[in-house]
């Protein structure tokens, strides 16, 4: 074999390494380490396989070269093979001749078994753990690979280890970002100095030194997630991620790949292997949302993790670990769901450890004002007017008022009232509030029946509006009628946006 011109390797590496740590996707980011790596040490078949450690093995992330229709589904048990001794070792090997290596005897019933001649492999490694491995099986020119080619091979993998790494690091900021960048950025604090909201409080800072499972209870727009938020950063886990998924917006088929991932091939489409909530939420929480939405077979499935610590992927036969401290939250009467037979007893009682209930606003009146102005400087600063402020009679009318949609709906009013107002003073007209209650009055005389039943369909599907934060899908879904036919009747009775 030619010798390679170490200047032109160097250079090129740099240029890699470049190219790499401005690409966002992981596989971009390792096709042109183990490309260039193919064409250097003119190889037939580059594979990198990552280590799951849970499971003990070694599965194939990608690979380039004349490979096999299936090898790319190859998985190898940890210490079996050149490439599980390498895995388990932790140090690159060289074997010139498999067929002389008790090593390679081991992998006969594997795919590469029938066609590999000459291999060299070295760990990929992030810190002293051994994350994966390079393998290089068969040269071009028919020659075997010599010790002198682990160094440029090591090289490699010392920069693919690192590429994953950054990859790595960029979903655990992008996830944590997507969570918690309202609150990083100071618009979410919990507001409040009332004896309701004192006595939640200190209960989250208890439950936040354990590990227990956590239901959180409350109508929609109390700020369960907010709460939820709290027993992560207040415990031991903070440094670690808190995922969060609302158990409302998916169908079942759709819940478990986002909840426990898919392996690859695993369904049309799935092309790489998708790793679900709970791995990413490992060593830190897994907060579900709306988890009285969750259809029996989930249910099913959420209950052995909780029991078990273990699942499996779509499409996978090997059981996944974890350690996730997991916090759920509601607005429905989750007791009555079980009582009825639409919630799993078991599950209730393993998710319900510790229960904590979240107060409506109507229950801690005496933080309303506190609210309003918290979100009155938002605002404000957000348009650039400083001197805008809340008439009293405009704040009395808030404090009498029942705010079905709780915080929620106050930050929305108080939003409107700031964008729709004299940009001066907030007044009782700019906030869209009709009195302290918008439940149905009664029966009044002096309507023709029509006109009585417009009005208490106005009235009922204002109040499921507020109650659901103007969401239509949800209120639709309370009042058991199509959303199509809600947004007809929004129409026809010129009901304002809420």
């Amino acid at each position: 074999m030619k010798p390679s011109n170490p200047q032109s390797e160097t250079d090129r590496f740099k240029e890699i390494s470049s190219w790499v740590s401005s690409v966002q996707d992981l596989d971009q980011r390792l096709e042109p380490i183990i490309g260039t790596l193919a064409q250097m040490l003119r190889v037939k078949i580059v594979s990198l396989m990552l280590v799951d450690w849970n499971a003990k093995r070694l599965y194939v992330r990608t690979a380039l070269g004349d490979v096999p229709g299936d090898y790319k589904k190859r998985e190898l048990k940890i210490g079996k093979g050149v490439a599980g001794y390498v895995a388990e070792k932790g140090a690159p090997v060289v074997v010139p001749e498999v067929g002389k290596d008790i090593r390679w005897n081991q992998e006969l019933a594997e795919s590469t078994g029938r066609f590999a001649y000459t291999v060299a492999c070295a760990p990929m490694k992030i810190a002293d753990e051994t994350i994966g491995v390079i393998e290089l099986i068969n040269r071009t020119d028919g020659g075997h690979f010599q010790e002198a080619d682990l160094k440029l091979l090591t090289v490699y993998a010392e920069a693919a280890a690192l590429a994953i790494d950054k990859a790595r690091q960029d979903v655990k900021i992008e996830t944590e970002e997507e969570g918690f960048r309202e609150e990083l950025c100071g618009k979410y604090q919990i507001i409040g100095k009332g004896d309701a909201l004192t006595k939640v409080v200190s209960e989250a800072f208890k439950v936040a030194k354990s590990k227990a499972s956590t239901l959180i209870l409350g109508e929609s727009g109390t700020g369960k997630e907010l709460l939820a938020r709290l027993i992560h950063q207040a415990g031991p886990r903070r440094d670690n991620p808190m995922i969060g998924l609302n158990c409302a917006a998916l169908p079942e088929t759709l819940m478990e790949d986002e909840l426990f991932g898919h392996e690859k091939g695993s369904y049309t489409g799935a092309l790489n292997r998708k790793i679900g909530k709970f791995e990413l939420a490992d060593n830190g929480t897994l907060f579900l949302d709306e988890i009285g939405e969750m259809s029996p077979g989930m249910q099913a499935k959420m209950l052995r993790v909780l029991q078990e610590g273990v699942f499996y992927r779509v499409g996978g036969n090997l059981p996944v670990s974890v350690d996730v401290r997991v916090i759920c939250a509601t607005n429905r009467d989750i007791l009555k769901e079980v009582n009825d037979g639409r919630f799993r007893e078991d599950l209730y009682y393993r998710m319900n450890v510790v229960q904590i209930h979240m107060p409506p606003l109507r229950e801690r009146r005496e933080d309303i004002p506190l609210l309003a102005n918290y979100f009155l400087d938002l605002f404000k600063a957000d348009r650039g007017l400083p001197e805008l402020k809340i008439s009293q009679k405009a704040l009395d009318n808030m404090v009498q008022y029942d705010w079905p949609g709780n915080i929620r709906e106050l930050r929305n009013c108080l939003e409107r009232a700031v964008v729709m107002g004299n940009h001066e003073e907030i007044r009782p007209e700019d906030l869209p509030i009709f009195g302290p209650r918008t439940a149905y009055k009664g029966i009044e005389v002096g309507l023709t029946m029509d006109e009585a039943i417009d009005r208490f369909k106005r009235e009922f599907i204002i109040a499921n509006l507020r109650q659901t934060g103007g969401n239509r899908t949800k209120a639709a879904k309370k009042m058991d009628i199509q959303r199509t036919y809600l947004s007809r009747l929004i129409s026809k009775l010129d009901i304002k946006e809420i």
